[in-house]
């Protein structure tokens, strides 16, 4: 008896996003007895846990064919390749083809290549197929972005995904009215380099004006959010959006990575720390119910004790809430990489577990700051909800999922707050 093809996600939002569009294609294409592995190959570590999922998933499944693809496949397709449990190695362009996909339909012995990876720096445009409705039954996630021009000296990124290339608005704007036909209440858009989009395409439109766009021709849209951008390329449409514009929620996460001048420089960063908060200052005074969230790695090669304190200090400076702290990893065929000074192990995660704390009491601060207030808070499920600044709210009582609904907040429990 033949099975539908198993999918397993690692790593970020627009892979989760891909693997929707990928179990379409498959099944388009009539592949069955098959286990894909979408990997990330965002860290040394990432692409150790896709290596040990792809053993896990073939001792579970020893007679299926496993199919890996995502970004640790584009980096390093020879790691998998030489793997005996891996029958198939595809790039991220291939895994969007759906000719990729028809000859790995029902009599696709012999007429597939075991590796399939290509030049990815060499890719123009965004994939077309896109996805009506991924995500929650309540928030949808929409790619309008992929790819990175820049290079950071920590990142692999671009390597996996290639340069830049922005899906065209008027695309955008028609599955985001698909999306709100169907009942969605919150739309997220979402790319590898959010703010660079629009500089591929005819008269370099900016972030700012997709948003302005969105909210202009889909006014029944009642909530449309940004996942992270990098602060340096937010632009004056973003800006007034975000003064102007109560549907576009007051949560941004930002591409900071650290708080020292001196290792900001050498990551290859665009920005500086007075920038970063300077951005965070501004968009404030235009929205002062507006959270950030932020990326920060610990332990950059040199970095002194010094340097992280500057990170600890940026916290505050800027005012976040979220933190997303990377301990530093080194990915070979990235310059830093190569810098000399590599921090201990030891000393990096004493230094990830301090961030951590101190964003664990961020949290805490947020969370009480809420209680007494009333918020617009969107069900994700029958007793849990999200506000406008994506805080988790759990109810007593179950309420309309997908719905929003207006609650006063009565109090705080862990990393949620209780209404």
């Amino acid at each position: 008896m033949s099975n539908a093809p198993i999918f397993t996600t690692l790593g970020c939002r627009l892979n989760a996003y891909e693997t929707e569009a990928m179990k379409e294609l498959a099944q388009d294409a009539g592949v069955e007895d098959a286990v894909i592995v979408n990997t990330c190959a965002v860290t040394a570590e990432a692409v150790r846990k896709a290596r040990q999922e792809i053993r896990k998933l073939r001792r579970e499944n020893p007679d299926a064919r496993l199919i890996v693809t995502g970004c640790a496949a584009q980096t390093e397709p020879e790691t998998f390749a030489k793997m005996e449990e891996v029958d198939q190695v595809i790039g991220n362009t291939e895994k969007m083809q759906p000719d990729v996909w028809q000859n790995m339909g029902p009599d696709f012995i012999g007429k597939t290549e075991r590796v399939q990876v290509d030049d990815i720096m060499s890719v123009k445009e965004t994939a077309s197929h896109l996805i009506d409705g991924f995500g929650t039954r309540s928030r949808a996630y929409v790619q309008v972005q992929n790819g990175c021009d820049h290079r950071c000296t920590f990142c692999i990124i671009p390597y996996g995904r290639g340069n830049s290339r922005s899906v065209p608005a008027g695309v955008v704007v028609d599955q985001i009215k698909r999306l709100v036909d169907k009942g969605y209440n919150e739309v997220v858009l979402t790319g590898v380099d959010l703010t660079s989009w629009g500089g591929d395409l005819p008269m370099h439109p900016r972030l700012g004006d997709l948003v302005m766009r969105i909210l202009k021709l889909v006014p029944d849209l009642p909530r449309l959010r940004i996942s992270s951008i990098d602060s340096i390329e937010a632009d004056e449409m973003l800006m007034q959006a975000i003064a102007t514009e109560s549907r576009l929620m007051p949560h941004l996460h930002l591409s900071l990575q650290h708080g020292d001048d001196l290792i900001l420089k050498r990551m290859a960063r665009r920005h500086l720390r007075d920038d970063a908060i300077k951005f965070c200052e501004d968009a404030k005074k235009l929205r002062p119910e507006m959270t950030f969230g932020a990326d920060i790695i610990a332990g950059f090669p040199t970095e002194t004790e010094q340097h992280f304190s500057n990170s600890l200090k940026l916290v505050e400076e800027c005012d976040l809430t979220w933190l997303h702290v990377f301990p530093y990893s080194k990915r070979e065929g990235t310059p830093a990489a190569r810098i000399p000074n590599q921090v201990n192990g030891n000393v990096i995660k004493e230094r990830a577990a301090r961030l951590r704390a101190l964003g664990a009491l961020r949290i805490t601060d947020h969370l009480n700051a809420q209680i007494g207030k009333t918020h617009s808070i969107l069900m994700e499920n029958p007793k849990m909800g999200r506000t406008e600044q994506f805080t988790e709210v759990t109810f007593a009582q179950e309420q309309p999922e997908g719905e929003i609904v207006t609650a006063r907040i009565t109090g705080a429990q862990g990393q949620q707050l209780t209404a």
